[in-house]
C-alpha cells in the first residue's frame, strides 16, 4: 500500500487506543463514582485477619448529636475504643471527622487544628477509650467519623491496624424550635 493513501477503514491503530483508553477510563469514572456513591453510607469496614490472630475488639459510635434553636450551638460527639491484643505494648487512635454536605456524593475530611492527630495510650493500658466533641458544625450537612486504631509493640512498630466508622450526625438546615439531643441513638423524654 502507499503510504501517502488513506487507510482503507477505520482509524489509524494509534487513533484507535486512544479511544480505547478513553472509553476505558469513562467507563472506570463512571462505575467508580457509582461504587464509590454506594459504599458511602457503607457499613463499619472491617480489617481482613488471619483466623489463627484474635479478632481486634474496637468500637466506634455517635456518642452525641446536638440540633439546637437558633441560637445554639451545633455538635457531635464521637467515642472510640480498644483492647489491648497479645503482643501489643501501646495502642493509638485517630479520629477523623468527615463532612457530606447536600448535593455531594461522598464524605470529606474536615481539616482544622487538632484535628486527625494520633492519640497513645500509656503502656499499662488494657482499654483505651477517646471522645472527640467537635463544636460550630454546619448546616445542612451530614457528619460522621472514621476512626483509625493501631497497635504497637515495644519497639513502637505497627502490629496491627483497623477501621470503623461511626453512624451519621445530620444537622439540618433549619433547626427545630426546641433543642434536640440525640444520644446513642435515642431522644431523651421531655
Amino acid at each position: 500500500m502507499n503510504p501517502k493513501s488513506p487507510r482503507p477503514f477505520g482509524p489509524s491503530p494509534a487513533t484507535a487506543r486512544r479511544r480505547l483508553t478513553a472509553v476505558a477510563w469513562g467507563l472506570a469514572v463512571l462505575f467508580g463514582g457509582v461504587a464509590s456513591a454506594a459504599l458511602a453510607d457503607a457499613p463499619p469496614a472491617v480489617t481482613a485477619v488471619p483466623a489463627s490472630q484474635p479478632q481486634p475488639d474496637v468500637a466506634a459510635t455517635l456518642a452525641e448529636c446536638v440540633v439546637p434553636g437558633p441560637a445554639g450551638e451545633r455538635s457531635a460527639t464521637f467515642a472510640a475504643e480498644m483492647t489491648t491484643l497479645p503482643g501489643s505494648a501501646r495502642m493509638q487512635m485517630r479520629i477523623e471527622v468527615q463532612e457530606r454536605q447536600p448535593g455531594e456524593a461522598l464524605f470529606h475530611a474536615i481539616v482544622a487544628p487538632g484535628l486527625s492527630a494520633w492519640r497513645t495510650s500509656d503502656a499499662s493500658v488494657h482499654i483505651y477509650k477517646y471522645l472527640r466533641q467537635v463544636t460550630n458544625l454546619g448546616a445542612p450537612a451530614s457528619y460522621r467519623a472514621l476512626v483509625h486504631f493501631r497497635w504497637l509493640n515495644a519497639r513502637g512498630a505497627v502490629i496491627r491496624r483497623a477501621e470503623r466508622l461511626t453512624p451519621r450526625c445530620a444537622q439540618p438546615e433549619s433547626a427545630p424550635a426546641a433543642a434536640q439531643v440525640e444520644q446513642l441513638g435515642r431522644r431523651p423524654h421531655a
